[in-house]
C-alpha cells in the first residue's frame, strides 16, 4: 500500500506539477504522504488485532430458569441457588424467570445466561443451537448415585374415569385419540417429548406435530406451560387426559401406590398450597409412565470460566446443600424445594455422555 501510494505521488507530480506552484506541490506531497502513513499503521494494526476479541470477564453470572422452576412457591430456592454459586464464585448473580420454556432455552443458548435449569430436552436443544452449553450437575436418585436419576412422566386421566380407558383389562392409550389433551410444552421432555414420542409410535403416526394441533389427533390440545397446570386442566375438567411428571407435583400430593407403572395414582394433598387449593382431594390415574433421565444444571462454557464452574460443581456436591431443604425438601414438606429428597439424593457431576439415552430418545 505505502509503495503504491508512492508511486501514484510520483505520477502525480510527473503529469501536473506544471500547473501547480512550488508550494502547492510540497502541500500535496505532505498530505498524500501522511494518509500513506495512516493507512499503513491502521493495516498493521489490523493485522496483529484478534478477529474475535476475547470477551472480558463479567463480574455478574444469570441464572435462567424454566416455567416450572419460576413459580413463587420456588423463589426461596431459586434463591438459596443463586446465593450458593455468588459464593463459589464471587460474583453477583441474577435470576432471569420465564413463563415460556424457549425463552430458557434462547437465553443458555444465546449467552444472555450462563447458567439454567433446565429440562433434559430444553437442554439438548439448547446445545443443538452451541455446543459451548454443557451439563455441569444433576441430582442424583435415592441411591445418591446416578444409576438411579431419573423421575416419571405420565399420561394421566381422572381416577373416576380410568376404567374407560382399559383394554383386555390393561391400562392402554387405545382410547386417548379424539379425547381434549394438555400437555406442558412442546419443548418439555416429560411434558411432551416422552409422552408425545410415545403416542406417536403406539398408533405409527409420522411426526409429533399433529399432536399439537387441535381437530387434528386430539379433538383439543392444550400447552399449560407447566406441569402444575396440566395437572390443574386434568383436576378440574377443563381436558380428559393430561401429561406431566411427579417431581413438579409431589409438593401438592403423593402417590399412594407407587409412582414407577401404569396404574399409579396421585392424590392432592387436603391442605395443598396454591396453585392446587381449589382442588384439594383429587386423584388421576397414570394410563403409562415412563422414566426420564433428571435435569441438569447447565452452563453456557463461553461465558462462563472453567475455574468458575469448577467452584460451583464443589459447591453444590457439599454436604451443606445436600443437607438444605431449600435444595431438597422432604416429600411432605410445606415449603417446596428446588428437588424432592429422597433417600441420599444429592447433586452430582454429568457431562453430555451421560444424556446419551435421551439424545436417542429425542433423536438429537
Amino acid at each position: 500500500m505505502f509503495y503504491i501510494t508512492l508511486l501514484s505521488l510520483f505520477l502525480y507530480e510527473k503529469q501536473g506539477g506544471k500547473e501547480m506552484s512550488h508550494l502547492q506541490s510540497h502541500k500535496s506531497k505532505f498530505t498524500i504522504l501522511l494518509m500513506s502513513f495512516l493507512v499503513l499503521i491502521g493495516s498493521f494494526i489490523g493485522f496483529i488485532a484478534p478477529a474475535h476479541p476475547v470477551k472480558a470477564a463479567s463480574n455478574t453470572l444469570t441464572v435462567v430458569f424454566i416455567p416450572n422452576d419460576s413459580v413463587k412457591e420456588v423463589e426461596p430456592a431459586r434463591e438459596a441457588l443463586t446465593k450458593a454459586i455468588s459464593k463459589a464464585t464471587g460474583k453477583k448473580v441474577q435470576i432471569q424467570t420465564t413463563t415460556d420454556y424457549n425463552i430458557a432455552i434462547q437465553a443458555i443458548a444465546s449467552g444472555k445466561a450462563q447458567l439454567a435449569l433446565l429440562g433434559p430436552d430444553g437442554y439438548i436443544q439448547a446445545r443443538s443451537q452451541n455446543k459451548k452449553v454443557e451439563p455441569i450437575l444433576t441430582y442424583s436418585g435415592k441411591s445418591g448415585t446416578l444409576k438411579d436419576a431419573y423421575y416419571h412422566s405420565y399420561i394421566m386421566v381422572p381416577k373416576n374415569k380410568a376404567a374407560e380407558y382399559k383394554k383386555d383389562g390393561q391400562y392402554s392409550l387405545d382410547k386417548i385419540k379424539g379425547k381434549k389433551m394438555a400437555f406442558v410444552s412442546n419443548t418439555s421432555t416429560s411434558g411432551f417429548a416422552v409422552p408425545a414420542g410415545a403416542i406417536k409410535t403406539q398408533f405409527k403416526l409420522k411426526d409429533t406435530d399433529q399432536l399439537s394441533q387441535n381437530g387434528k389427533f386430539f379433538s383439543k390440545v392444550t400447552f399449560a406451560g407447566s406441569h402444575q397446570g396440566s395437572a390443574l386442566s386434568l383436576f378440574k375438567g377443563d381436558v380428559d387426559v393430561a401429561a406431566f411428571d411427579d417431581m413438579d407435583l409431589t409438593q401438592y400430593g403423593k402417590f399412594i401406590n407407587g409412582n414407577e407403572k401404569a396404574g399409579s395414582i396421585f392424590k392432592v394433598n387436603k391442605k395443598a398450597s396454591a396453585p392446587f387449593q381449589s382442588v384439594p382431594g383429587k386423584e388421576s390415574l397414570a394410563i403409562a409412565a415412563y422414566e426420564v433421565q433428571n435435569e441438569p444444571l447447565v452452563a453456557n462454557g463461553s461465558q462462563i470460566s472453567k475455574g468458575d464452574i469448577a467452584k460451583i460443581q464443589k459447591a453444590l456436591t457439599a454436604k451443606a446443600v445436600t443437607n438444605d431443604p431449600h435444595f431438597f425438601a422432604p416429600e411432605n414438606a410445606k415449603q417446596r424445594g428446588l428437588f424432592t429428597k429422597d433417600g441420599q439424593t444429592q447433586f452430582v457431576k454429568v457431562t453430555d455422555s451421560w444424556y446419551k439415552p435421551t439424545h436417542k430418545v429425542l433423536g438429537k
